[in-house]
């Protein structure tokens, strides 16, 4: 729905308003240690700067105080340096050119120390969180004994590297104060989130505070948190009385927003002669930043992937002082079903039995960490319409056995699976006079299709044209809506949506049937397709509206969150995919691809390929391309940019062919769509990795998978 104004520079984007100051973040160099002295004497006498705002000198905030995803410490509030890249200072001038020139002229000195930056050499220490969970067959003493009873094992370590979201939109805000109100104009999945957090940050009420943010470039996990330019534009505009734009370079979103963390995972499995599971078994190690609390789970997936009586799983952290971690488009599944996938491949492999095979052989008819139903599961059919669409049955299975000219030709597959949930929502369905509907919540639309599933469904509950209706998103103001993340916008937000489009109606018939200047006055009208009836009468809602000299109805929902007690819920997905490798040089590269969905009702189709196709890539992306590397001295991200940290562009991805099934799950809710936003990219690492392995015979387990590690 918003697609013309994107492509023709008429969306507004946080960093698009206006401003008459400008902030430029100073950032430490060193990886640990203390500020001793900023001499800032001849960045205050440049041209045109209002102030130069340093821990010496600083803004005053205070702590988030939530476990957010955010620092743990608010910015500028002490000397300590916990990571190199850390915001250390901001100078503000009218204009970004003279705030960056005069940030050039800050000179700094550190007590620095040994930091903690390499995740390898943590793993053998890693720090255990809670106890494993464990789930044993009846009569298996430990999962020590249920391995050994197995007739076949494999078991391999794999690892993957520190990844960086780099949306085109880099993060940035715009605050303004009118009187003690703040309108602050930042680049967020969740508005509400950025209002409850500045204003602990600021000790102001969050009646005091509006957030605005239609337009997202691009987020994946990367702007749930309120990084340092939230709080400091606020500050620094609240301490100048005048508006102040504060926006990240390319490099500094290296280290002052989140990023996924390294995970070092082993897995385990055993299995029946015949390819039977008798054990999974994973041990997932994750980095985390001592400056924020997130890190990830990488062995959930293999809870709930396949059917197996005896299942381990264990957590540990690697402690680290870079800068902080967040979420990354699925968490969690993204890398730990790389791992997974990739060693079913190697079991399939050492049982010369075909990788999907094993998977139907394995296949979880019910939640195998519980034994509770699925609310709704396909993935058999998602195999099936997959395999001969693909044309699966002619993989080759002898690894390197295929070649075409110079380039070895391999088939791989996995499963993708992603947690569908529900969270509390609210949401507006206005109708008016003038024909029109307007759908309103705080939700945001990360590029990801929002407006127009907003828009469908709107048009779908009140029986009137998608180009009748209109979609309002990112803004405080509006109903609190679920934010974006966690793949639970469409599957919270569109039930919500539904439920206040039944209040409209219902708020218009009983209008029609109380107003006196209602042709339907004393009479049951109904609402059916966008017109009013009874009688033999009908009338369009807005000639209706119009009659009663009523600008407008309203129906506002506020559903809880959660789901049925005693189901299972997940999306499933199976990737299909052919990498070639060249013979001479080790250069992969991925050919054809298709995925196959069961995400219960797709709304809209063309957006959710769109979703699925985009997470193909970047799943792609971080299989071949992706790694931000560690400077071991200063803690530095090396290649901290977009010609360094590389990501895919059109050349790198071949025809993408995504599927639906689409049958609803109505157990999870009456609009029966499950989320899909993090599905896709689930699996993809392990795809490319077995299907590496099809094409040359080596096992590549350390992503990514560059050509130095196929010659």
């Amino acid at each position: 729905m918003e697609s013309h104004l994107k492509v023709t520079g008429g969306a507004v984007y946080a960093a698009d308003n206006a401003a008459t100051a400008y902030g430029y973040l100073l950032t430490s160099t060193i990886a640990f240690g203390t500020v001793t002295t900023m001499d800032t004497a001849a960045a205050q006498a440049a041209p045109g700067v209002f102030a130069v705002y340093t821990p010496f000198n600083p803004l005053k905030l205070y702590g988030y105080g939530d476990g957010s995803t955010d620092e743990t410490a608010p910015v500028l509030q002490d000397a300590a340096v916990r990571y190199n890249g850390q915001v250390i200072g901001m100078v503000v001038a009218d204009t970004f050119e003279h705030a960056r020139d005069a940030a050039s002229l800050v000179s700094t000195t550190y007590d620095a120390k040994p930091g903690t930056v390499n995740f390898a050499a943590g793993v053998p220490t890693a720090t255990p969180l809670g106890a494993p969970v464990e789930v044993l067959a009846p009569g298996v003493p430990s999962i020590d004994a249920a391995l050994a009873a197995s007739d076949v094992t494999v078991s391999a370590v794999y690892t993957t590297p520190h990844q960086h979201h780099n949306p085109m939109e880099p993060h940035a805000a715009v605050a303004v104060w009118t009187d003690d109100r703040l309108t602050l104009y930042t680049a967020t999945q969740g508005v509400m989130n950025v209002v409850s957090h500045i204003a602990r940050a600021l000790g102001v009420d969050q009646s005091k505070v509006h957030v605005v943010n239609p337009y997202v470039g691009g987020a994946f996990g990367g702007k749930i948190g309120n990084w340092a330019p939230v709080p400091l534009a606020a500050a620094a505009a609240r301490a100048l009385s005048r508006p102040v734009k504060v926006a990240l370079t390319r490099e500094q979103t290296f280290a002052v927003s989140g990023h996924r963390p390294p995970s070092h995972q082993t897995v385990t499995l055993g299995a029946a002669k015949d390819g039977t599971l008798v054990v999974v078994r994973h041990d997932g190690i994750s980095g985390k930043s001592q400056s924020g609390p997130s890190s990830e789970n990488v062995a959930n997936h293999s809870l709930t992937a396949y059917a197996a009586p005896n299942l381990h799983v264990s957590r540990a952290i690697v402690p680290l002082d870079v800068s902080a971690m967040t979420p990354m488009r699925a968490p969690g599944e993204s890398h730990g079903a790389f791992a997974l996938e990739s060693a079913m491949d190697e079991l399939a492999f050492k049982l010369n039995m075909d990788p999907l095979a094993l998977r139907r052989k394995n296949y979880a008819a019910t939640v195998p960490n519980t034994g509770n139903p699925w609310s709704s599961k396909h993935l058999d059919e998602c195999y099936d319409v997959g395999a001969h669409a693909f044309g699966w049955d002619k993989r080759n299975p002898v690894p390197g056995a295929v070649l075409d000219g110079d380039w070895f030709v391999g088939l791989g597959m996995a499963t993708a699976t992603y947690p569908a949930s529900r969270s509390k929502s609210s949401m507006k369905v206005r109708l008016q006079a003038d024909g029109t509907a307007v759908v309103s919540g705080t939700g945001a639309d990360l590029g990801t299709g929002q407006f127009t599933v907003f828009a469908i469904l709107g048009s779908q509950a009140l029986g009137i044209p998608v180009s009748s209706v209109r979609a309002e998103l990112g803004d405080s103001s509006l109903p609190p809506a679920t934010p974006a993340g966690g793949s639970t916008s469409t599957s919270s937000n569109g039930p919500s949506l539904l439920a206040a489009a039944d209040g409209a109606k219902a708020a218009l018939v009983t209008e029609a049937a109380q107003n006196p200047q209602s042709p339907f006055y004393g009479k049951t009208p109904v609402y059916e397709g966008g017109m009013v009836r009874a009688d033999g009468v009908a009338m369009t809602f807005g000639s209706l509206l119009t009659a009663m000299d009523l600008p407008a109805v309203e129906g506002t929902s506020a559903l809880p969150g959660g789901t049925t007690k005693g189901y299972g819920y997940l999306s499933f997905g199976a990737h299909f995919c052919e990498v070639r490798v060249n013979r001479w040089t080790g250069e992969p590269r991925v050919a054809r691809w298709l995925t196959v969905i069961d995400g219960g009702t797709i709304v809209n189709e063309k957006t959710a390929r769109s979703q699925i196709l985009g997470a193909v890539v970047m799943g792609i992306g971080g299989a071949l391309l992706e790694d931000s590397r560690v400077e071991p001295d200063t803690g530095r991200y090396a290649g901290a940019n977009m010609a360094a940290y590389l990501v895919p562009v059109n050349a790198d991805i071949p025809p993408v062919d995504v599927r639906f099934l689409d049958h609803p799950d109505t157990v999870f809710s009456p609009l029966g769509a499950r989320g899909i936003g993090e599905l896709g990219i689930v699996g993809v690492a392990g795809a490319v990795a077995n299907a590496v392995h099809n094409a040359t015979g080596r096992r590549v387990r350390d992503l990514p998978i560059t050509l130095d590690k196929l010659l």
